[in-house]
């Protein structure tokens, strides 16, 4: 009986702790001290980011968003008008819809363009050549270049009415003309411009090309499909999320084109506004004008309608990407 009790109380008493368990102890409480001390040491570090995100991207939208229903010039203070510049912009500005037309009109052509050229040249570059890093390199130039004002200025004397593109067509005994003073034909240089800066996307098809799983391609070569039947069936299928991303971003930056238009046009947008995408107005009215409440309401609309087409593209993008599930 005596020796039961000894068992109990043995098994029921702590061992006690030795100086290493102790020292264990120990750490684990400065390491949870440390932890509880340093909450605030994450959003320290985040500050920046948060003063960036609210100084320079929120305050200033929702200061452009209350500028959108003012009279603002600038120079006195901004006067409340309501819905004012948003009528305005509807019913009485038949620039506002020159402005439209034109970037439209850049939009529709220029991205096909674009992206179907890229993807050309990133098929072409997708092969295991010699000196192909050199040739990727110099078809990736001209987005370097592309956005440069100098650029701009050098593509202008290009389609000029002595510019090297009607001496290439006098070559074939083809007249020329000045296509950039021309207005049926200005806005197609500034589309021919955006085309030329296929880079950027080319090298994302290209990222996109080399994650194509080959044992398919060898699968279907061995069927006897064809290089087209290839392309239609296989590659353009597995690329559609590659494709869909740079559509997304294509139309976006084709929105928001800026300086070709104003350096072509020599921010005139001419001739008769054949040129004046919507940036370039917004800038006008802006920053020549002095309309700058005026310019708030463009930019609004343009930012709705940036939104519009890019939800547009995700919903549509549900019948026609395939992602590998």
């Amino acid at each position: 009986m005596t020796t039961a009790k000894t068992d109990e109380v043995v098994k029921e008493s702590p061992a006690p702790a030795t100086p290493s368990d102790q020292r264990e102890r120990d750490r684990m409480r400065r390491r949870l001290a440390r932890r509880r001390g340093g909450g605030w040491w994450p959003y320290l570090f985040l500050a920046p980011w948060f003063v960036g995100l609210f100084g320079l991207t929120i305050y200033p939208m929702l200061d452009s968003l209350y500028l959108s229903f003012t009279n603002f010039d600038l120079l006195t203070p901004a006067q409340w008008v309501g819905t004012d510049n948003y009528e305005r912009m509807f019913t009485e500005d038949p620039v506002f819809w020159d402005s439209v037309h034109a970037t439209l009109v850049y939009v529709v052509v220029s991205v096909p363009l674009k992206l179907a050229l890229a993807l050309g040249v990133a098929m072409l570059l997708n092969r295991d050549l010699k000196g192909i890093g050199l040739y990727r390199a110099a078809f990736y130039l001209p987005s370097l270049l592309g956005g440069a004002v100098a650029i701009a200025i050098v593509w202008r004397q290009v389609f000029g009415g002595d510019g090297l593109f009607n001496d290439f067509l006098g070559w074939f005994g083809i007249k020329g003309q000045d296509w950039i003073s021309s207005p049926d034909t200005a806005l197609y240089t500034l589309v021919l411009l955006a085309v030329w800066q296929f880079g950027t996307p080319m090298v994302i098809f290209l990222a996109g090309l080399k994650q194509l799983p080959k044992d398919v391609y060898e699968a279907a070569a061995i069927d006897g499909a064809s290089p087209v039947t290839r392309f239609f069936r296989i590659t353009l299928p597995l690329l559609t999320p590659i494709v869909f991303f740079n559509v997304v971003l294509q139309i976006i930056d084709a929105f928001k084109t800026f300086t070709p238009a104003f350096v072509i046009s020599n921010g005139s947008g001419g001739p008769l506004n054949s040129t004046m995408l919507y940036s370039l107005y917004l800038y006008k009215k802006g920053f020549t004008d002095l309309q700058m409440g005026y310019a708030s309401a463009l930019a609004w609309v343009l930012f709705l309608v940036i939104a519009g087409f890019t939800a547009v593209n995700f919903i549509a993008s549900r019948y026609w990407v395939h992602y590998d599930d």
